[in-house]
Parts: structure tokens; C-alpha cells; sequence
């Protein structure tokens, strides 16, 4: 499927860092984490993706995000400073 090997590809480049289903809603419905320097980039980044082309994105919201906390803190305004507690 042309929407799974784009998923690939980018998670390949390092845009694409997380993805996948909801499982608890109707329909189908999912979440990527991806990485752009900016909005105008993550927009083009978006519109290469076979499920907008092809117009099957019905829905979406685009949200700015700061991991503070967990696995992607390195990627944060705040890397290094909130990591797990070591006993």
C-alpha cells in the first residue's frame, strides 16, 4: 500500500518518529508524530502522503508539541533536564 511505503520512507529520513491507530474510536483513526522545522515544512511533508492525495485524510489536527518528559525529551526545549530518576 502506497500510504504504508510513504510511512517507511519518511520514518527512514527521521521525520516520521512515531505512528499508529486509535483503537478506540469509530472508524479508521490515527496518529503520527512527525519532525519539521517548521509548519510550512510538516504541511508539505503531510501533502506528499498517498492518503491526502487521494483525498482520504477527511479529518485532522496539527499540533506543536514539546516532550518534555520520556523518550523524545533529546528533541525537547529541555533535553537532558527531566530524565528519569536513577535509584
Amino acid at each position: 500500500m502506497a500510504h504504508l511505503d510513504y510511512l517507511r520512507e519518511i520514518e527512514k529520513e527521521g521525520r516520521l518518529r512515531a505512528s499508529g491507530p486509535f483503537t478506540d474510536t469509530p472508524g479508521k483513526t490515527a496518529m503520527l508524530i512527525l519532525s519539521a522545522p517548521d509548519r510550512e515544512d510538516l504541511m508539505a511533508l503531510i501533502a506528499r502522503d498517498p492518503f491526502e492525495i487521494h483525498g482520504l485524510i477527511e479529518d485532522m489536527t496539527v499540533n506543536e508539541w514539546d516532550p518534555i518528559f520520556g523518550v523524545f525529551n533529546d528533541e525537547s526545549t529541555m533535553p537532558g533536564r527531566f530524565l528519569p530518576k536513577r535509584d
